[in-house]
């Protein structure tokens, strides 16, 4: 017999208890979030196991190592030890399919500039690719540091379960409105040939097959439409609000060479920066259609019911 899902808002009393047990395991600083490693590429049983136990708690993690070399495999040989394999090469990434993030050169023909993370603003609440189809659900991703800024560039990340019980307590109506299939809608994005991207609706929360909540979330107030709905736009309004009010379960976190960010695309934003000429900033993103888990521990297939 399957479990009550927590997360079925017709299933208070599976609710209660996990939100007992959440708000008791949950860290209160960045600090706690952080896993020492001495290379990222090959775990050691503790390190992968203290990893994923992490992300079971809060949905991320935070590695720390002395590898700070301009090493492209690094995200790909962590991520397959903590379940990731689907990578989602988007059109930015580089031939490997992870991302090199840094501010774009002003060069002839390159689109990199005109997309915010490729600059040194800064970057509002979103998780990534929330402009996605279904098919393409970004559920885990990698942030490695290799150089930080030279000044500023602050990484904010929440777990949205923690989002998730404060908007449930307030009014379970307002998660029922942001499980709707079209909660929220982004444009179509077209460019100089035509639509570069459909318009894709979908829920700012859903389940994954194996019962895991997942956010799909951006504070953008353009290139966004929310359903014409006075519940959702109360509950998108709190989201806001709840996010602005430096929430006790808020994380802020300045990544060091070598350190990295392991989650399950939890919603995060990054304060603007100055760079360093001689020593520009550089991220290496990977982006999964996995979430984070111990492949050890076998997973329910069944789809959930909300």
């Amino acid at each position: 017999m399957q479990a009550a899902n927590p997360f079925d808002l017709d299933q208070p009393e599976a609710y209660a208890r996990w939100r007992a047990a959440k708000l008791a395991s949950h860290p209160r600083r960045a600090e706690e979030l952080i896993v020492d490693v001495a290379d990222p590429r090959r775990l050691t049983l503790a390190e992968r196991e203290a990893i994923l136990a992490l992300c079971a708690r809060t949905n991320m993690a935070i590695y720390r190592s002395p590898v700070t070399a301009e090493d492209k495999a690094l995200p790909s040989l962590l991520g397959v030890q903590l379940g990731l394999h689907r990578l989602d090469a988007n059109w930015l990434a580089d031939e490997d399919g992870i991302s090199s993030i840094a501010v774009a050169q002003e060069e002839e023909g390159a689109p990199k500039g005109e997309f915010i993370p490729y600059t040194d603003k800064p970057i509002k609440w979103h998780t990534d690719g929330y402009y996605h189809p279904q098919a393409r659900r970004i559920e885990g991703m990698i942030l490695h540091c290799v150089r930080s800024a030279g000044e500023g560039g602050v990484s904010h990340l929440v777990d949205h379960e923690m989002v998730y019980l404060a908007l449930r307590d307030a009014k379970p109506g307002w998660v029922r409105a942001l499980m709707a299939s079209d909660a929220m809608t982004i444009p179509e994005r077209a460019d100089g040939n035509g639509v570069a991207r459909p318009a894709q609706s979908g829920p700012v929360f859903y389940l994954r097959p194996d019962g895991g909540l997942q956010m799909r979330y951006t504070a953008r107030t353009r290139s966004i439409e929310w359903k014409d709905d006075p519940v959702l736009r109360e509950a998108a309004a709190f989201i806001e609000q709840l996010l602005a009010g430096n929430p006790p379960w808020l994380f802020r976190l300045l990544l060091q060479p070598g350190m990295g960010v392991v989650a399950n695309n939890v919603p995060h934003e990054r304060s603007g920066f100055s760079d360093d000429p001689q020593q520009p900033r550089l991220l290496y993103r990977a982006r999964y259609l996995d979430h984070v888990r111990d492949e050890r521990v076998v997973q329910p297939q069944e789809e959930v019911a909300v």
